[in-house]
């Protein structure tokens, strides 16, 4: 007999007149406020403004919406390809479904893109953004709460998952391998799990920052990111019993999460070796935030004069 555990929500959506709101949709809106936020604060001190993070912002979050998605449909391809799924499901992202690997990916890839097109530094920005980044995963672990999905399994825990009724996504207490729970089974809360290791990650990437900033090279913050997500995710990954294609036994987003805690510690010992200099390329963004300062007051001007030639 559990004595304890943690509720479900009773709803997954309200809504407004017509419109449906999803508080999946909600959490996952606060958690891209919640990094920009973080990301402006840290990118200022950098030498940047407000109106470089949002153009970015403005670039990499629909690329990472589509790289989520995309990842998700194609990791687990029977719900979306034939011949036992439907195309157009790829499009009913309300169903749930969105995949962080799949979103840091292509996000970075977009990021990365319109920095070298602006000539911003890439490694600040990615030192700048992971904290963020790491908080936004951990208020958008709180839509698979509402949704019921991504559980763990079962557990007598106290702080085990307890499911209800609610019109949700995961609201059917049957484990994954095709046998029915009995009623009450309460399931790791895999959501909590990753919104706590999150949460730590992000205090010890701007703890280890201000501690070694003449020491780290830029871009190495990022990579601890890396290397912490990584890790968290295979375990909590481990601990999972929704659908998920597995290759040698092992679960894709395992392999996946491993790779990314790989390429972070590669990419860290790199950076050391080899990286720029974090003051050095805080000196470049200045140099081009104050071209860009210079350049918008001189098209200002040239507005101002026609308009007054008029």
């Amino acid at each position: 007999m559990n004595l304890a555990s943690i509720p479900s929500p009773t709803f997954s959506e309200f809504h407004i007149g017509p419109l449906t709101i999803h508080m999946y949709a909600i959490c996952i809106l606060i958690g891209i406020c919640l990094a920009v936020w973080i990301l402006t604060t840290r990118w200022k001190r950098y030498g940047g403004t407000f109106d470089q993070v949002l153009d970015t912002t403005l670039v990499a979050v629909p690329s990472g919406l589509i790289g989520a998605r995309l990842y998700h449909c194609i990791t687990t391809p029977s719900a979306y390809f034939p011949p036992t799924g439907n195309l157009i499901n790829i499009v009913k992202v309300w169903e749930g479904g969105m995949a962080i690997f799949g979103g840091i990916l292509f996000g970075a890839l977009g990021a990365f893109l319109w920095c070298r097109h602006k000539k911003y530094p890439f490694a600040l920005l990615a030192d700048a953004l992971a904290p963020g980044l790491m908080v936004a995963q951990a208020v958008g672990r709180l839509g698979n709460w509402f949704n019921q999905e991504l559980y763990g399994k079962p557990t007598t825990l106290p702080w085990g998952l307890a499911l209800n009724d609610a019109d949700a996504i995961g609201k059917t207490q049957v484990c994954y391998d095709g046998q029915p729970c009995p009623v009450g089974t309460l399931f790791h809360p895999t959501f909590l799990y990753e919104m706590i290791w999150n949460l730590v990650g992000a205090a010890l990437i701007v703890a280890i920052g201000r501690r070694l900033m003449g020491t780290l090279k830029a871009g190495q913050q990022f990579a601890m990111y890396l290397m912490w997500y990584g890790l968290g995710r295979t375990w909590i990954e481990m601990l999972r019993i929704n659908y998920s294609t597995i290759i040698l036994g092992l679960r894709i987003n395992v392999w996946t999460a491993i790779l990314v805690f790989i390429l972070g510690g590669v990419l860290f010992v790199l950076l050391w070796r080899k990286g720029s200099d974090t003051a050095a390329l805080s000196r470049h963004l200045v140099e081009v935030t104050a071209e860009e300062r210079e350049r918008m007051a001189a098209e200002q001007s040239v507005e101002k004069a026609s308009g007054n030639g008029r």
